[in-house]
């Protein structure tokens, strides 16, 4: 009797000992997949916070998105990210934190352009994927085969801004550029384009990023009696300068470059916004598009998600690394984690709808936009509309 006990015990525990087995197998199974470390660098505090700040909650709410849904081929994403302040030297420690130290696959950013080009050399060395937010030509010109971008470029920036200026009959232009890399790609491009728009440049200057008043410039500006004035720079000096010239009494138009297409704007020049034109992803009239736009889905979805998790509304800025993770969560799909082969998948990226326009990417092409990827706004009681 104490011999039959003995066995139906064992058996007893031999059958509670192989359903927990089942139930664990799955779990063990997931969890020996190590997660994907990707890192991000982004100006999150500092003068570039309204760039780098919405970047940052941008990838790591895609990152949990991912994550929701199970990851990328049944590895967890993490993302690594670090304050750079808007600083190159900052910019060029947390690179070489990630690569070093956190040992990431890939890399998202930084904000601006001469953050940017801090740390191409690093990213050469390393060969590690990386997409910048920032929008400066010479990021993806020449062509490296680890660096690609985002931000839709002072090119078709400058041409959307020309052909509008052209449209008007407008002749003569000054333009004032801020003294940063962002500032001298845009500045290159306005003059090189000129002339194919029927367009002379009465008068070219450059301001600082730090400076609070433009005066003296536009007064430059004024005394060959231009018919509108282009601005390129980023946040402060742009809105400075829309003020120096309210208080001037200069009452032409004003253009200034898509590195002022956020709220943030608006809300630094004040009054002085009012009429002043510029081009910018569609994200910033999002709702005034027709419903035929291939963007206006994600659009949408974009603006829904973020207002939802974080109260605030979005910008072009958080668009640009939104499109990053998820442009990079597609290549490195069935990778296993190789480098070249995330980055081989990130060149043949072909018609990836995104905030920040349509991406098609090639070995010529690391920023993969079309003019499409822009339209023209104007402020008008505070409030972005399409220019027509």
């Amino acid at each position: 009797m104490l011999s039959v006990n003995r066995n139906c015990s064992m058996m007893f525990f031999l059958i509670i000992a192989i359903i927990c087995l089942m139930i664990t197998s799955p779990a063990i199974s997931a969890s020996d997949k190590k997660p994907y470390k990707i890192g991000g660098i982004f100006a999150v505090t500092g003068p570039a916070s309204f760039l780098g700040d919405p970047e940052k909650k941008s990838m790591e709410m895609v990152v949990d998105q991912i994550n929701t849904n199970g990851g990328i081929d049944g590895h967890m994403l993490e993302a690594v990210i670090y304050d750079t302040e808007g600083d190159p030297s900052k910019a060029v420690m947390g690179v070489s934190k990630l690569i070093n130290k956190d040992n990431v696959i890939a890399i998202i950013g930084p904000s601006r352009t001469p953050t940017t080009l801090a740390v191409i050399p690093m990213i050469q060395k390393a060969k590690i994927p990386f997409i910048s937010c920032a929008a400066g030509n010479k990021i993806v010109q020449p062509i490296d085969p680890w660096v690609f971008k985002t931000a839709q470029s002072d090119i078709l920036a400058v041409a959307a801004i020309y052909k509008n200026l052209k449209a008007n009959n407008t002749k003569k232009i000054g333009i004032i550029s801020v003294g940063n890399a962002f500032g001298e790609s845009g500045k290159e491009q306005l003059l090189v384009q000129a002339a194919d728009f029927g367009l002379t440049v009465t008068k070219s200057e450059a301001y600082g990023a730090k400076d609070t008043d433009m005066t003296a410039q536009l007064t430059k500006i004024r005394k060959d009696s231009p018919e509108a004035i282009v601005c390129w720079g980023t946040n402060p000096g742009p809105a400075v300068l829309a003020k120096n010239m309210q208080q001037l009494g200069l009452d032409i138009p004003l253009y200034q470059s898509h590195g002022v297409a956020s709220p943030k704007f608006i809300e630094l020049a004040g009054s002085a916004a009012e009429g002043i034109m510029l081009p910018t992803g569609k994200i910033l009239v999002a709702a005034l598009l027709p419903d035929s736009d291939p963007q206006k889905e994600v659009l949408t979805a974009y603006i829904r998600e973020y207002g939802k998790k974080y109260e605030s509304s979005v910008s072009g800025f958080g668009g640009y690394a939104y499109d990053a993770v998820k442009i990079l969560a597609a290549a490195m799909e069935n990778s296993n984690g190789d480098k070249e082969k995330i980055r081989e998948a990130l060149e043949n990226t072909k018609n990836h709808v995104g905030v920040s326009g349509i991406f098609n990417f090639s070995k010529t092409d690391h920023n993969g936009l079309s003019p499409d990827a822009f339209v023209m706004v104007i402020i008008k009681d505070g409030k972005w509309e399409l220019l027509k």
